[in-house]
């Protein structure tokens, strides 16, 4: 009987393990969507895998963003130009799930342009929103 319970349980460690990494390859790729979108100059295709909701959240040394519209305006008010967007690079530092619907991503990212390069660390919150993963939380500092 020990036997099977613990085959049991592997069989369930192991489905786990098989869907985080899952999901942590669907967030990559969106997350290189994200980056292409960016270097293309294209900032709404960029806000794509954003929450469309009121209750996103951008945070930053100058404090909280609340909404995807008002996060859109943030955006396009910063990098009002392909000049000042830069080329972006991220580098994901890691990818942790919470669950089946929520992951947490730390990262890198840095933007090269003629203005000067900038870059900093995100931790980006997703959740699984309407069968989407979307970033329901952003700190990017």
């Amino acid at each position: 009987m020990m036997k099977y319970i613990i085959l049991f349980l592997g069989i369930v460690f192991f489905s786990c393990q098989q869907k985080d990494k899952v999901a942590e390859r669907i967030i990559a790729k969106l997350l290189k969507e994200q980056q292409d979108c960016w270097n293309e100059g294209d900032i709404k295709c960029f806000m794509k895998h954003y929450w469309k909701s009121d209750s996103l959240k951008f945070i930053t040394k100058d404090g909280i963003t609340y909404g995807w519209e008002n996060t859109l305006k943030r955006y396009q008010k910063k990098y009002s130009d392909k000049a000042l967007m830069g080329e972006l690079q991220f580098d994901i530092l890691s990818i942790e799930p919470f669950s089946d619907k929520a992951v947490m991503v730390i990262g890198k990212w840095q933007l090269y342009r003629e203005a000067g390069d900038i870059g900093g660390h995100f931790t980006l919150i997703w959740k699984r929103v309407n069968g989407r993963w979307v970033i329901t939380s952003d700190h990017t500092s």
